[in-house]
């Protein structure tokens, strides 16, 4: 072969080689690109930033810091889902692990009557066997040892709180002790009050300075028979003379009420058991509140039974306002007795008794009643004149009161039931009745009345104004007024019909709504409805149509409630035109509905004016349905 052959052909061969050679190293080259790119990808999707990736040929490598060894893992998982699990190299390491932290140690120690037990976690240097040893010669009662150990150092405050607690033991027979390292908690019962105060006053002496210690120690409440109060009012001040509640909250409540009225340092007040109502608190708020009114005296409570007394010298007036409202506000199953002592001079405490009633309706019945029976029945009378919801009866029982007392009370509520707003007021010789009404022959009615139950010889007064304000007829339109207003209505918005029937069309109720509004303030007047056709169509069913739909607007009223005793529906076919036959808008005008006072009724002269409170009729056709150009 010639020289130059041979050596282009080794240099053929040596350009096919180098350019293999680079084909491959790009190719290398292209895949740890790809493959170092999609797995940077995949770990900043799943937020695992920290890992950091390196491509080495065919291989990846994964470096970084994870913070645990389960982001570790997930790192791995990771990458291979983009590259062979053979091509990752793992080079990260973990974050070291925090020490281990010591356990809580605590303990709880039970006491009761037959034994002691005690469960927890203590630390292993704690001995054991002398704490056990403590706590059954505190005791003196068989242990239950239910504690485990940790094999960690005992935390401050730990051997000062299982000392404490093991003398706490020896002084609570029935009790729960919940140790800590520098905390004790204590839950027990004492026998009595005075007994707990003791113990809380024992253990807070013998604990330690350092030792955080809570106390809950309760004690039985006393039974309190029969349950008592009673708060006095004089010249020495306002105070507790005895105090018993059935809960903190009454107490509580007891003792803002006689702060409110005036006690400096009210006294104590016992919370106990036996009390005859849940309702204790309120009713001895309100007994204090209504002494106060009175300003000096005592009220006293002995289970349900009050006893309210005044001191000499009070206003009679006040003092049967005051014990009529106690008597009042009083919860069920208390009973009041209110005491007023004689004064020197009889004749200054007549009886009295006082009905008020307000614009709005509520009455208050305040003064001397002789019985409860009375009491009872006045209240009864006067919830039936006046209304269950409206009547506040406040009077109290009263002694040696006037034979024919109930009588004139009885007769000054009935009365005052012939007003709007007024009082009555009864005494011994007069029966005073004062007040407005819109009753013109009010006066004359309540004079009859009294004259007839009490006697022509009786002695009452009557002070009754007429107000035209409260006055329901006064407000009132009168006919004609009723009339012009009904037409105008009418005249704004027709009534019209279903073709060929007497139905009113559904856009005419409206109308009828309205009407039916205005009539029903209107009073017992006599109206006539008539109806009209136009001339088209046969006189006898025009007639006959015309009447229909005078019955049809009746019909409708009275579906409205509106009262129709005085109401007349009459039909005039086409024999009163309004307007020219002759026209469509003529024939539109004939056909209407008019509402006319009956004094007035009648139809009017062919060629007269239409009246104001004439309604037109809408369309109508022929009596059977056929549709013609007028009403038949």
């Amino acid at each position: 072969m010639p020289r130059s052959a041979t050596l282009l052909s080794a240099a053929a061969f040596t350009g096919a080689a180098a350019l293999a050679l680079f084909t491959a190293n790009a190719s290398v080259e292209l895949v740890e690109d790809s493959a170092e790119t999609q797995v940077r990808r995949a770990l900043d999707d799943s937020n695992l930033t920290w890992a950091e990736v390196e491509a080495d040929g065919l291989r990846v490598l994964i470096a970084g810091t994870a913070p645990t060894e389960a982001l570790r893992f997930a790192a791995l998982t990771t990458a291979g889902t983009r590259v062979d699990a053979e091509r990752i190299i793992d080079e990260m390491e973990v974050t070291a692990a925090r020490a281990i932290a010591p356990p809580q140690f605590s303990a709880e120690v039970l006491r009761t009557g037959s034994g002691l037990s005690i469960i927890g976690l203590i630390p292993e240097s704690t001995d054991r066997n002398a704490l056990v040893e403590g706590f059954t010669a505190a005791s003196d009662l068989p242990l239950t040892d239910l504690l485990e150990t940790a094999d960690h150092p005992a935390p401050a405050g730990w051997n000062e709180a299982l000392a404490f607690a093991i003398r706490a033991t020896r002084d609570l027979p029935r009790a729960k002790i919940s140790v800590a390292a520098g905390r004790v908690a204590v839950t027990a019962t004492a026998e009595s009050s005075d007994a707990r105060r003791e113990l809380e006053a024992a253990l807070t002496r013998t604990a330690p300075p350092s030792l955080r210690l809570t106390l809950n120690i309760t004690a039985p409440r006393p039974v309190i028979t029969p349950f008592t109060l009673r708060f006095v009012m004089d010249g020495e001040g306002a105070r507790f003379d005895a105090c018993s509640a059935d809960t903190d909250a009454a107490r509580d409540r007891l003792m803002a009420a006689a702060t409110a009225a005036g006690a400096e340092d009210p006294g104590p007040c016992t919370v106990g058991l036996g009390v005859p109502s849940i309702t204790w608190g309120a009713a001895g708020e309100t007994a204090i509140n209504a002494l106060a009114e009175l300003g000096a005296g005592s009220v006293t409570f002995s289970d349900a039974d009050v006893t309210l007394v005044a001191p000499k010298g009070t206003d009679p007036r006040l003092f049967d306002r005051v014990a009529g409202a106690l008597q009042a506000d009083l919860p069920e199953v208390f009973v009041l007795h209110a005491v007023l002592p004689a004064s020197a001079t009889p004749e200054a405490e007549p009886p009295e008794f006082t009905a008020t009633l307000s614009p709005e309706g509520q009455v208050q019945l305040r003064g001397r009643l002789p019985g409860e029976e009375m009491r009872s029945v006045a209240d009864s009378f006067a919830r039936a004149k006046f209304g269950s919801e409206n009547v506040y009866t406040a009077a109290r029982i009263g002694q040696d009161m006037p034979a024919d007392w109930s009588k004139r009370v009885l007769t000054g509520l009935q009365a005052l039931s012939y007003l709007d707003n007024g009082a009555v007021t009864v005494t011994g010789e007069a029966i005073t009745l004062s007040g407005a009404t819109g009753n013109t022959a009010a006066r004359a009615d309540i004079a009859r009345f009294m004259a007839d139950k009490l006697g022509q010889d009786s002695t009452y007064a009557i002070d009754v104004v007429y107000l035209e304000a409260l006055d329901p007829l006064a407000g009132l339109p009168t006919p004609q007024e009723c009339e012009a207003e009904i037409g105008t209505i009418a005249a704004a918005s027709k009534i019209t019909f279903e073709p060929g029937s007497a139905t009113i069309d559904d856009s005419a109720l409206a109308t009828m709504d309205s009407i039916a509004d205005v009539l029903k303030d209107c009073g017992d007047i006599r109206l006539e409805v008539q109806g009209h056709t136009d001339s088209q169509g046969r006189e006898e069913m025009n007639l006959a149509l015309s009447q229909a739909r005078a019955e049809s607007v009746l019909n409708e009223l009275r579906a409205r409630r509106v009262l129709t005793t005085g109401f007349l529906a009459k039909g005039y076919g086409e024999a009163t035109p309004v307007a020219d036959n002759g026209t469509e808008a003529g024939r539109e005008a004939n056909r209407r509905i008019e509402f006319r006072l009956i004094e007035t009724a009648g139809p009017p002269a062919p060629g007269d004016l239409p009246l104001e409170n004439a309604a037109e009729t809408g369309d109508a056709a022929t009596a059977d349905g056929s549709e013609e150009a007028g009403d038949e």
